[in-house]
């Protein structure tokens, strides 16, 4: 799972576009949105992407997506969870 979360911080940066951080300015527990990274709506689109394009995974609903993309650890346990 660790390994998950580091390429999933990986891939978050360079989707986003966060060059200035690295993987150790993101907590893996902390909220991606609001507080947190303080990521926002767009970002959230970005992020459902990039779990279509590299996990072949879909978030079927609004509320889905809340819970899913609520930390890179909450994004992490769905990946393990639902990948093929």
């Amino acid at each position: 799972m660790e390994e998950l979360i580091l390429k999933l911080k990986s891939e978050i940066i360079e989707a986003l576009n966060l060059e200035e951080m690295s993987v150790d300015d993101i907590d893996s527990e902390a909220p991606l949105f609001i507080e947190g990274l303080g990521l926002d709506s767009i970002d959230a689109l970005e992020l459902t992407v990039l779990l279509e394009k590299k996990y072949a995974l879909k978030i079927q609903t609004a509320d889905e997506g809340k819970k899913i993309l609520y930390s890179v650890k909450s994004m992490a346990e769905y990946i393990s969870q639902n990948k093929k």
